[in-house]
């Protein structure tokens, strides 16, 4: 089953594809749209289970994967795309930049943990417990107020998670509690700059050296003063990150070099 696709800007400029986290959809992202489709081609996915893409059940991260890269070649220009993802989307984006190279051109994750979490038995079953209650009224603005969604959001916020299966919520909460990168990383030859919020839980942030690392061609940043959904906090420190991967140009000086895995001196293209 496809998967729903927003489309925007002009339709030869280089591709810029938008994954976002779970309990949304691509609504998360109005605020780089509005500013990238300007001088990019910008394709926005509902993933399964989610936004318009809610008829589409949730498989996997491998699965939903292959729908993206479908989307990339049938979409942009070209048949590839730069990959941006946060939270779920960052999960996607990471395993998408280590198995199909051919349609990623580069990819940013944000908030993407590659590290064992401690009593993941625990963990799932409070996300499962979580569940049936995730669209409930004080549950979302709970939710809303620990990832910082600012006031202006929220209505869009509560009908994106609400849009949301509980099926895709358990199975993806499930998931990303083990994810680890694929044996393909190591031999992609696609740029990733892995990012997570300073404020982020510290196993997210202790994770970017090792994606970094992971990818012959890996960078890692954390950006100030904001937690795990930092699109919304800072969306203009968001965007010009974006705008300076699609176009080679140097990254947004307050984004913190984290240092390589084993090296206490950061290395970045900045330097």
């Amino acid at each position: 089953m496809a998967i729903f696709v927003q489309e925007a800007g002009p339709t030869d400029a280089p591709a810029v594809v938008l994954l976002h986290g779970v309990g949304t959809s691509g609504w998360m992202w109005n605020r780089q749209v509005s500013a990238l489709a300007t001088g990019m081609r910008v394709l926005v996915p509902d993933l399964p289970g989610h936004g318009q893409s809610n008829t589409c059940p949730w498989v996997s991260i491998a699965d939903t994967a292959r729908l993206v890269a479908e989307v990339i070649a049938a979409r942009a220009p070209s048949g590839r795309a730069h990959v941006v993802g946060l939270s779920l989307g960052g999960y996607v984006g990471a395993y998408l930049a280590a198995t199909a190279p051919e349609v990623v051109v580069s990819a940013i994750v944000s908030g993407v943990n590659v590290l064992p979490f401690p009593h993941p038995g625990r963990l799932r079953l409070m996300g499962a417990l979580m569940a049936p209650a995730m669209k409930w009224g004080p549950v979302l603005r709970a939710n809303a107020r620990a990832l910082h969604v600012p006031a202006a959001d929220i209505d869009g916020y509560q009908s994106a998670a609400r849009a949301t299966t509980r099926q895709a919520f358990r199975k993806v909460s499930s998931e990303a509690l083990g994810f680890r990168l694929p044996p393909q990383t190591k031999d992609s030859r696609c740029r990733i700059l892995a990012v997570a919020g300073e404020n982020e839980h510290d196993l997210t942030k202790r994770s970017l050296a090792e994606i970094a690392a992971a990818f012959p061609q890996g960078e890692a940043y954390l950006a100030p003063g904001v937690g795990h959904a930092w699109s919304g906090e800072k969306p203009e420190l968001f965007t010009a990150m974006i705008r300076a991967e699609v176009t080679g140009a140097r990254l947004p000086e307050d984004l913190i070099p984290v240092p390589a895995k084993d090296d206490p001196i950061p290395h970045t293209r900045n330097a």
